[in-house]
C-alpha cells in the first residue's frame, strides 16, 4: 500500500473527509425524495449497513423541500444531488442540506454558479463538482479525440477554478468513468494536480456481479496507490449492496476494520454437505454482528477443514450430513449438519459478551 495522497479536511455535517480521516463509505437512495418516509427509511437501512454520507436526488423543489424534514430524522450527513436548475441547489442548501453536488458545466451562465457558490459560502456548505466522462465538454472531446482521462481531468480542474475564482475552496472533487482503466488513469493525474479530497467511484458499473468487480478492480487499484477520501460503489441495485461492497474492498486493502471476514473454501467433489447454503447463510448471520472483528471460516470438508481454518477465530468445517466446530485450528466439538450455523451463532454471542 502506497502512503495516503496528502488532502485536505472538509466537514460534511458531522463527518470530516481528507487529511487523516479515515476513507468514508457513501451510498445514494433510490427512492423519491419527495417521499420522505420511504427516504428517511432507507437511509436508517444504510446507516445501520456501515452507510456515513448519503446523497438523495433533487430534481424538483418538492425534493428540496423534503431536505429539512429528512436531515431531521437520520444520523449521517445529507448531500443534495443536483443538475442543470441552480435554484434547486439554493433551496436544497435552505433546506438544510449538508453538501451539494453539482457540475457547474450545467448550471448555465457565470452569474448563477455564483448564486450557488455565495449561498454555500454563507453557510459554509462543502460543493462537490462532478464531472462524468459522459459529461465531457465538446471541445475536449475534439482537443483529445474522445473521451480521456486527460480530457476528463482538465474538465473537472477548469470548473474547480471556476469556483475558485469565486472565493470559495470548500470543494470536493469527484470524476467518474465506467471505463476502469481510464478512470484509474484520471485519477492518478487529477491527484497530481490538486490536495482537495477526492471523492472515488466507477460510474455506471452495472449489476450486482458486474458493478462489484469493475468496482472492487477499479477503486482498489486506486485506493491501493494512496489516492481516495471517500468511496461509493455504484450498482444497479438495492443501495444496500453498495454498503456491502464497500466495506469488502475497504477491508480487503487493510483501511478499514471491524465486522466479521467469512472466508469459505470452493466447493469439490469431496463436499458433502450444502456448503454453497450454510456460506450463504453465515453471510446473512454475520451482518448483524458489524461490532466484532474476527475471522470465520466456512470448509467443505474435514480432510483440509481444520487446517485451512487455523487462522480463523472459528469456524465450521462439513462432513457427510455432519460437521465440527472450529476454534483456532482446533475442532471442539462434533455436531449435525443441521447445528453448524446455531453453533456459530453461539460463538459469536460468546465473543461478543467477552469483549464487552
Amino acid at each position: 500500500m502506497r502512503e495516503r495522497h496528502k488532502t485536505r479536511v472538509v466537514r460534511i455535517g458531522d463527518v470530516a473527509i481528507g487529511g487523516e480521516n479515515p476513507i468514508r463509505i457513501q451510498s445514494m437512495c433510490n427512492t423519491k425524495t419527495e417521499d420522505v418516509e420511504a427516504t428517511v427509511a432507507q437511509i436508517r437501512a444504510l446507516t445501520a449497513a456501515g452507510c456515513e454520507i448519503v446523497r438523495v436526488a433533487v430534481p424538483t423543489v418538492a425534493a428540496a423541500e423534503a431536505i429539512g424534514d429528512i436531515r431531521r430524522q437520520i444520523k449521517i450527513p445529507l448531500v443534495a444531488d443536483i443538475h442543470f436548475d441552480y435554484r434547486l441547489a439554493l433551496a436544497a442548501m435552505e433546506h438544510g442540506a449538508d453538501k451539494i453536488r453539482i457540475n457547474p458545466g450545467n448550471i448555465g451562465e457565470d452569474w448563477k454558479l455564483r448564486e450557488v457558490v455565495n449561498a454555500a459560502k454563507e453557510r459554509n456548505i462543502p460543493i462537490r463538482v462532478g464531472v462524468n466522462s459522459g459529461s465531457l465538454e465538446k471541445d475536449l472531446l475534439q482537443k483529445y479525440g474522445g473521451v480521456t482521462a486527460e480530457g476528463i481531468v482538465e474538465s473537472a480542474l477548469e470548473k474547480v477554478h471556476r469556483i475558485e475564482e469565486l472565493g470559495y475552496e470548500n470543494l470536493v472533487i469527484s470524476i467518474k468513468s465506467s471505463d476502469v482503466l481510464m478512470c484509474i488513469r484520471a485519477h492518478e493525474l487529477l491527484a497530481a494536480e490538486t490536495d482537495y479530497p477526492l471523492h472515488i467511484g466507477i460510474t455506471e458499473a452495472g449489476t450486482l456481479l458486474r458493478g462489484t468487480v469493475k468496482s472492487a478492480v477499479g477503486l482498489g487499484v486506486i485506493l491501493y496507490e494512496g489516492i481516495g477520501d471517500t468511496i461509493r460503489v455504484s450498482l444497479t441495485g438495492d443501495p444496500l449492496e453498495e454498503i456491502k461492497a464497500a466495506r469488502e474492498i475497504l477491508k480487503s486493502l487493510g483501511l478499514r476494520k471491524g465486522g466479521v471476514e467469512v472466508v469459505s473454501c470452493p466447493t469439490c467433489g469431496r463436499t458433502e454437505i450444502d456448503l454453497i447454503g450454510l456460506a450463504n447463510r453465515v453471510e446473512s448471520l454475520v451482518e448483524r454482528y458489524s461490532d466484532l472483528d474476527v475471522r470465520v471460516a466456512v470448509m467443505g470438508c474435514v480432510v483440509n477443514g481444520p487446517g485451512e481454518a487455523r487462522e480463523a477465530d472459528f469456524g465450521v468445517a462439513g462432513g457427510k450430513g455432519a460437521g465440527v466446530l472450529i476454534r483456532k485450528g482446533e475442532v471442539i466439538r462434533t455436531m449435525p449438519e443441521a447445528e453448524l450455523l446455531p453453533a456459530l451463532e453461539a460463538e459469536l454471542q460468546r465473543i461478543r459478551a467477552e469483549r464487552r
